[in-house]
């Protein structure tokens, strides 16, 4: 007997951006590339915490591009290991992305007391809601790449 087996895999060429939820990459650069550019706009107070926000958004920023161009490049050939490869980047971008934004969120909740800095805390603010923001878009396209894994 023979059993029909059906195989998930990554999209390649521009069917990656039709498809869900690879689709997500487009958000996901958007808000993390604002998130970037928001705090490398203002006067760093906690360096230690808001370096860790920099480098998650330039790393996530970085890897995300490479996977698209790779997926864009059809450089997985269909194996199933991509797929696995896949989840686990978005589990890991996920945690690191909500660490980076809770931590984004307590070094702006502690300069608000600051006079001098009122214009450095709206900027904060609006990173802060970035980060959920991409925080929520990776989260989402987690789920459903797990999903894909669990199904390949």
């Amino acid at each position: 007997m023979s059993s029909a087996t059906t195989s998930v895999s990554l999209p390649s060429g521009l069917k990656v951006l039709a498809s869900f939820p690879d689709l997500l990459v487009l958000p996901e650069f958007v808000f993390g590339g604002l998130v970037w550019i928001l705090v490398a706009s203002t006067k760093v107070y906690f360096s230690i915490i808001q370096g860790w926000v920099m480098f998650v958004s330039v790393y996530c920023f970085v890897l995300s591009t490479l996977l698209l161009f790779l997926y864009f490049c059809g450089a997985h050939g269909e194996k199933s290991a991509w797929v696995a490869v896949d989840a686990f980047y978005q589990v890991t971008a996920s945690l690191f992305y909500l660490s980076a934004a809770v931590l984004q969120a307590y070094a702006t909740v502690s300069i608000k007391d600051f006079e001098l800095v009122h214009r450095i805390y709206q900027i904060d603010i609006a990173a802060v809601v970035f980060a959920f923001v991409a925080t929520l878009t990776y989260v989402i396209h987690m789920i459903f790449s797990l999903l894909r894994w669990k199904s390949s």
